[in-house]
């Protein structure tokens, strides 16, 4: 009998432990699946359609903006208003894919920013317009000209501003391939036009579309007289140079000189990094042609000064990103501040409603100075664009 008793009380004793975590178990299992559920919309909660404002970096440092909110506390180093005899155009591709702008009707996906709402083709076209206006203000004698796919249904009604079809590939896929390509046809067009007599010279800036021109550029061709074409660079050692911002100086010989470098970057981009043709193929390429050839010392990019080398028979300048193509999400630009004397700011990413944002903080009070206060101080906050 005591045996049995022992036995059942035995059974009773392993048994317990069992019964009383059992619920505890099941609690943290239903509490792992909730979670894991919920994980996405944490992750679409990361950005945010509103601006928000942070601590502007690099305060107290020497020869950075310094701000309070958004109220500037020293100047920049303007070069504005600053005459030169030759042109400068701006040359950009932009195309709308699938539907045009009058007939889109996406409101699902509507964003807001101030007083407009907008669809995803009005969300591109209000940052080409913001790109023109940055441009218009900050150089107002410069022209602006979009390559595009022919098949592209857009206008723009604005001084200046031209669009120039090229018949090409220009899928999601294919749109940085396509950019270069763009680039080496305009410039054949501007071989064939100089072939035919001396004209007037007009210098060409290449750039993203995401892009403020917030200080006149007429100084890179006025002080750097002997470049076919400028490349930014930035300390990275794996991407050192970004294909956001190329100019090329207006003469017979450094158009053909930048044709022949960009149709080199094109050979390394479609042999070597289709891969990466979405994004960032283009700038490997440029690396590689840049870094590969015998004489380039690439510890040169560690340094945000200005330089001069020959590549393959081609001039190129090199300017810093941190003036020329400063970025505010990426880069060790962020963490040391805004320079003074920056001229280009870059919205790559998830910035463009700041890039919006800023153009309407700008119309509302136009000193430069503040409105780069408040991309400064919102720059690493990542918005729903």
């Amino acid at each position: 009998m005591k045996m049995k008793i022992c036995s059942g009380w035995r059974r009773f004793l392993f048994g317990f432990p069992l019964i009383f975590f059992l619920p505890h178990l099941l609690s943290v299992l239903e509490l792992h699946q909730n979670s894991s559920v919920q994980e996405p919309q944490k992750k679409l909660q990361n950005k945010f359609d509103h601006l928000v404002l942070g601590s502007a970096a690099g305060q107290g440092l020497p020869n950075r903006l310094q701000c309070q909110g958004t109220k500037s506390l020293n100047k920049t180093h303007s070069s504005r208003n600053v005459s030169l005899v030759e042109d400068i155009a701006f040359v950009t591709v932009f195309t709308i894919y699938n539907s045009s702008v009058r007939n889109v009707d996406d409101r699902s996906s509507n964003t807001v920013i101030g007083d407009s709402s907008y669809n995803k083709v009005q969300r591109s076209m209000a940052v080409l317009n913001v790109f023109i206006n940055f441009i218009q203000v900050a150089m107002p004698q410069s022209s602006v000209i979009i390559l595009t796919d022919p098949a592209s249904d857009f206008s723009l009604h604005k001084n200046r501003v031209f669009l120039y079809p090229i018949q090409g590939e220009y899928s999601r896929d294919k749109l940085m391939l396509q950019r270069i390509r763009s680039y080496i046809s305009f410039l054949e067009t501007k071989l064939q036009e100089h072939s035919q007599g001396p004209g007037n010279i007009t210098h060409y800036i290449f750039t993203d579309s995401d892009i403020a021109v917030v200080d006149d550029l007429g100084h890179i061709f006025r002080d750097h007289q002997n470049f076919h074409l400028v490349l930014t660079f930035r300390n990275n050692k794996a991407q050192p140079l970004n294909s956001g911002f190329i100019a090329v100086r207006g003469t017979a010989d450094a158009i053909l000189r930048a044709k022949l470098f960009l149709q080199e970057v094109l050979k390394i981009y479609s042999s070597k990094y289709m891969n990466a043709s979405r994004m960032l193929g283009d700038q490997l390429a440029l690396a590689w042609v840049v870094k590969s050839h015998p004489s380039f010392d690439a510890s040169r990019f560690s340094k945000a000064r200005p330089f001069t080398e020959d590549i393959g028979g081609t001039s190129v300048l090199f300017l810093p990103c941190v003036t020329y193509n400063w970025t505010p999400p990426e880069g060790a630009g962020q963490f040391h501040g805004m320079p003074l004397d920056v001229k280009v700011v870059h919205f790559k990413g998830s910035r463009k409603r700041l890039m919006l944002e800023s153009w309407n903080f700008y119309k509302s009070s136009p000193i430069i100075e503040d409105m780069l206060c408040l991309i400064l101080a919102s720059g690493r906050t990542k918005y729903d664009f």
